[in-house]
C-alpha cells in the first residue's frame, strides 16, 4: 500500500544521488574541455598532457566501456588540435602523450568491461532468484477453479524487480475457490517477508477452516507473531518503532473471498480496495457495508463480530481484484487511472487479453512510471456445466 503518499519528485535522497551520478559521469568531458581552453589561452604555460591521460581512467569508473572509448576520442581530438595550435609536433612530449593515452585507453576500457559482465552476471543471477522466488511467492492463478476461469497479472514498481509488497493467490477448496489479494504496507525485503508469512497463512488455513473470517484472523496472527518474532531478534529494519508510529507500521490490507457453486461471491474486506464487478455491461464496487481496519490493527475493530459479506456473482459476471498501485496511478497531469472505465470498455476481450491491455493502459497512463506495484486476479463466472 502506498501510505503514506508518495512526494513528487524532488531534491530528495535518490535525487541527490541521481544529480552526484550524472556530475560524475560528466568530469572527464569536463577535463578535457578545461585542457582545450587552457591550451588555447595564455595560460598554456600549464603542463595538460596527465590530465588527458587521466580521462579514459575516470570515464572508465562512470560510464562503461563506450563512454571510456568517447572520453578517449576527445582526449585525442584535444590533444592533436592543441598541439596543432601550439606547433608542438616537432617535440618528444607530444609523442609520450599519445602513447600513455593509448595505454591508459586500453586498460581502462578492458577492465570497464570486465566489471560491466561481472555487474551482468550478478544481476541476471539475482533475476534467476527472484524468478524462482515470485514462482513459489506470486504463482500465477490457475486458469480453471471450479465454476470459474481466472487470470492473474503482477508488475513491480521497482525497476528490475519481480516481487513486492503485493500478494495474491486462488485455491481450489471443498468450500468452493478461494482467493486472496493483498498489500502491504512499505517496500523492500520486509514487506517481501510480510507478503509471504500472510500467503502462507492463507494457504495452510483455507483447507481447514470452513468460515471465510477464521482465513483472514488466522492471516492476522501470523501477520502479529511474525512481527514479534521480528521485534524480539532485535532486527532494526523490520521492528516497528516504539511509540504512536509503531500503530501505523506493518499493516497489511487484505481481502479474501469465497465462490461457491451457489450464484453469489463471499467476501471479507480487511481495508482493501473494494473489487470491481461487470455485471450486464456495468461495473460497479463492491464495497463493504462495514469498512474493517487492515491486517495488524486490529485493536480497531470495534462493533459487531466480523462477518462475510455476499454478493450477486452469476454467470457471464466478470470479477477484477486489484491492489490500489491500479487505481492511485497518476499521469503527469496528476489524473488517477479510470480502472473501472477501462474494465467496461475492455469487456469483451478473453481474460489474458484483458489484463495484457490493462497493463498497457496504465503503462501508457504513467508513461511507464509506476509509483507502486501492482496485482490483478480476473475471474469470469461460467455457465453451470451441461448448459
Amino acid at each position: 500500500m502506498r501510505a503514506p503518499l508518495r512526494s513528487p519528485p524532488g531534491p530528495g535522497a535518490g535525487g541527490h544521488h541521481q544529480v552526484l551520478f550524472v556530475l560524475a559521469e560528466c568530469v572527464p568531458f569536463a577535463i578535457a574541455l578545461l585542457v582545450l581552453l587552457i591550451e588555447l589561452t595564455p595560460a598554456h604555460v600549464l603542463y595538460t598532457g596527465p590530465l588527458l591521460v587521466a580521462t579514459p581512467a575516470l570515464a572508465a569508473v562512470t560510464t562503461g566501456p563506450r563512454g571510456t572509448l568517447v572520453a578517449a576520442g576527445l582526449a585525442v581530438v584535444v590533444s592533436v588540435i592543441t598541439a596543432t595550435h601550439n606547433h608542438a609536433w616537432g617535440g618528444q612530449q607530444v609523442y609520450t602523450n599519445l602513447l600513455a593515452l593509448s595505454l591508459v585507453t586500453a586498460a581502462s576500457f578492458t577492465t570497464s568491461r570486465a566489471a560491466r559482465t561481472r555487474r551482468e552476471s550478478q544481476l541476471n543471477q539475482v533475476r534467476r532468484i527472484a524468478a524462482a522466488a515470485q514462482e513459489v511467492l506470486l504463482r500465477p492463478v490457475p486458469d480453471r477453479l471450479g465454476p470459474v476461469r481466472a487470470a492473474s497479472m503482477y508488475l513491480a514498481a521497482e525497476t528490475g524487480a519481480q516481487i513486492g509488497g503485493d500478494l495474491y493467490d486462488a485455491v481450489q477448496t471443498r468450500y468452493g475457490v478461494r482467493m486472496i489479494i493483498g498489500d502491504v504496507r512499505g517496500k523492500g525485503l520486509p514487506a517481501v517477508r510480510a507478503a509471504a508469512v500472510v500467503l502462507g497463512a492463507f494457504r495452510e488455513s483455507v483447507h481447514y477452516e470452513d468460515d471465510l473470517v477464521e482465513v483472514i484472523n488466522h492471516c492476522a496472527a501470523a501477520l502479529r507473531r511474525d512481527a514479534a518474532l521480528a521485534s524480539a531478534s532485535g532486527n532494526a529494519e523490520t521492528d516497528p518503532p516504539d511509540g504512536a508510529d509503531a500503530l501505523l507500521e506493518g499493516f497489511v490490507t487484505a481481502l479474501v473471498a469465497q465462490i461457491p457453486d451457489g450464484p453469489h461471491i463471499e467476501i471479507v474486506n480487511r481495508g482493501h480496495c473494494p473489487p470491481l464487478l461487470l455485471h450486464g455491461g456495468t461495473v460497479r464496487p463492491l464495497a463493504p457495508s462495514t469498512p474493517l481496519p487492515p491486517l495488524g490493527l486490529e485493536e480497531f475493530i470495534t462493533g459487531p463480530p466480523v462477518r462475510t459479506e455476499s454478493h450477486p456473482f452469476t454467470p457471464g459476471d466478470r470479477l477484477l481484484l486489484h491492489t490500489d498501485g491500479v487505481i492511485e496511478a497518476r499521469d503527469r497531469d496528476g489524473t488517477f487511472f479510470d480502472l473501472a472505465g477501462t474494465m467496461s470498455a475492455l469487456r469483451h476481450y478473453p481474460r489474458h487479453a484483458f489484463l495484457d491491455a490493462v497493463r498497457q493502459a496504465l503503462l501508457r497512463h504513467t508513461h511507464s512510471r509506476l509509483s507502486d506495484d501492482v496485482a490483478l486476479i480476473l475471474v469470469d463466472r461460467r455457465e453451470p456445466e451441461g448448459r
